[in-house]
C-alpha cells in the first residue's frame, strides 16, 4: 500500500487513510504474487499474532506469515499466495485459520498456518458491496458502493472474528464489513446495513452468541443482537478512535485506543465504564487471559493486566520500547508481541 503510512492504516489512521488513485477495477499485482521467502522476514514488521493450538502464527508486511512451535522463541516463514500486508489473523482450532489485510485480502489456512489460499480480494469485495447496496435500494449506499468499485482493491481489512470454522466476520476501512457462514467460501457484505453514515473505519469486532459488537474511528460503537441482521449505534463514551476490541472469557468487552484510552462493558456493549490506564500513549493491542482477565499493550510496549472482576490495572513496564500492534498468550504462559520491529517474547510475572 505504497504512499500510506502503515501505522495509520493498521493502528487507526491517526491522520486518516487516503484512497490510492488509478487502480480502478484492475487487480494489483501483489494479490497474485506469492510472498517472498527470505531470512529478512524474521525481522519484518508484524501486525497481529494468534494461537493455532500450541503453535503461534504471526502476520505482517508484504504477506509475511511466521510460525513458531516453541512459544515464540524461534520463527520460520510460511508459504503465502499474496504480497499484500496482512493486519489480522485468527484460528478456531489448531488447523483452521484466516488472515486478512490490505487490498481487501482474506486468506484461509487448513494446516495450522503452514500454507494459505486466497478467499477474497478488494475487487471482489467491492462488487459484493455494490450488490448489497442495490438490494437495499438506498441511494446513498449505492453511490458509495459505486465509488468503491471505481477505486478498486485499495481498502484494508483490520480485524477478523470467527465463532467457529464456518461462521466469521471481517471489518475494515470505510465501513467494510463482511460475513461468512461457510468458512469463507462465500462472503456477504454487511456494510450497507450499518448505521455508519460517515463510513468511519471499523477497527475491531467481537462476537458472543448472536451478539456482535464493533469499535472504530471517532469513538464509533455498533451492536447487533441477531447475528448481524440488524445493527444499532449505542451512545459512545469517547470521541477519539478505538483501535481494537477484546472480549474476556466471562464476556466483558474492552475497547482501547488513542492516548491510553480504554473502556469496559459488562452488558454486551450497551454501556461502558472508563478504565484508568495511566498511559499517555495509544494502546495498540489487547487479548483475553484464561483466568477471565485481560492484557492491554501500549504502542511503546508497556503491558497492563486487568482482572476478571475489578477495573484495576497492573502495569508491567516495557523492557524495550517497541511499537506493538498485536499480542497473544503462548501455551507456556509467555506474552508474545507482534511489533513493527518483529516478534517479541515477554515473561509475565506471577500475580
Amino acid at each position: 500500500m505504497a504512499g500510506v503510512n502503515r501505522r495509520q492504516a493498521v493502528l487507526a489512521g491517526l491522520g486518516g487513510i487516503t484512497a490510492l488513485p488509478g487502480w480502478a477495477a484492475n487487480m494489483p499485482a501483489v494479490l497474485s504474487q506469492a510472498a517472498l521467502l527470505t531470512p529478512k522476514a524474521l525481522g519484518a514488521a508484524t501486525l497481529a499474532v494468534a494461537r493455532a493450538g500450541d503453535r503461534l502464527v504471526a502476520v505482517g508486511e508484504r504477506g509475511t506469515v511466521l510460525l513458531s512451535d516453541d512459544h515464540g522463541v524461534s520463527w520460520r516463514q510460511a508459504q503465502v499466495p499474496v504480497q499484500a500486508t496482512l493486519t489480522a489473523v485468527c484460528f478456531t482450532d489448531a488447523r483452521n485459520g484466516w488472515a486478512a489485510g490490505h487490498l481487501g485480502a482474506i486468506l484461509r489456512s487448513m494446516d495450522g498456518g503452514a500454507s494459505w489460499h486466497k478467499q477474497l480480494d478488494g475487487v471482489q469485495a467491492a462488487e459484493l458491496v455494490k450488490q448489497a447496496a442495490e438490494r437495499s435500494s438506498d441511494a446513498s449506499a449505492m453511490a458509495q458502493a459505486q465509488r468503491l468499485v471505481e477505486e478498486g482493491a485499495d481498502k484494508p481489512f483490520f480485524d477478523l472474528e470467527f465463532i467457529d470454522a464456518q461462521r466469521g466476520f471481517a471489518v475494515g476501512a470505510y465501513n467494510l464489513m463482511f460475513a461468512t457462514t461457510d468458512g469463507g467460501k462465500s462472503w456477504t457484505a454487511l456494510g450497507p446495513r450499518l448505521p455508519n453514515p460517515k463510513s468511519l473505519h471499523l477497527y475491531g469486532v467481537r462476537a458472543r452468541g448472536r451478539t456482535l459488537v464493533i469499535a472504530g474511528e471517532q469513538g464509533l460503537l455498533l451492536r447487533s443482537t441477531d447475528g448481524g441482521a440488524n445493527f444499532s449505534a449505542p451512545a459512545s463514551p469517547y470521541k477519539g478512535s478505538f483501535f481494537g476490541l477484546l472480549q474476556t472469557r466471562g464476556g466483558a468487552l474492552v475497547a482501547y485506543g488513542l492516548r491510553g484510552t480504554a473502556y469496559r462493558s459488562t452488558d454486551e456493549g450497551l454501556h461502558w465504564d472508563k478504565l484508568d490506564t495511566g498511559l499517555p500513549m495509544a494502546i495498540g493491542a489487547g487479548m483475553a487471559l484464561p483466568n477471565g482477565g485481560f492484557v492491554l499493550v501500549s504502542q511503546a510496549g508497556d503491558a497492563l493486566v486487568g482482572g476478571a472482576d475489578g477495573p484495576a490495572l497492573r502495569r508491567i513496564p516495557a523492557r524495550e520500547a517497541v511499537p506493538v500492534s498485536g499480542a497473544v498468550l503462548a501455551a507456556d504462559g509467555s506474552l508474545v508481541l507482534a511489533s513493527l520491529r518483529g516478534m517479541r517474547r515477554v515473561e509475565l510475572p506471577a500475580s
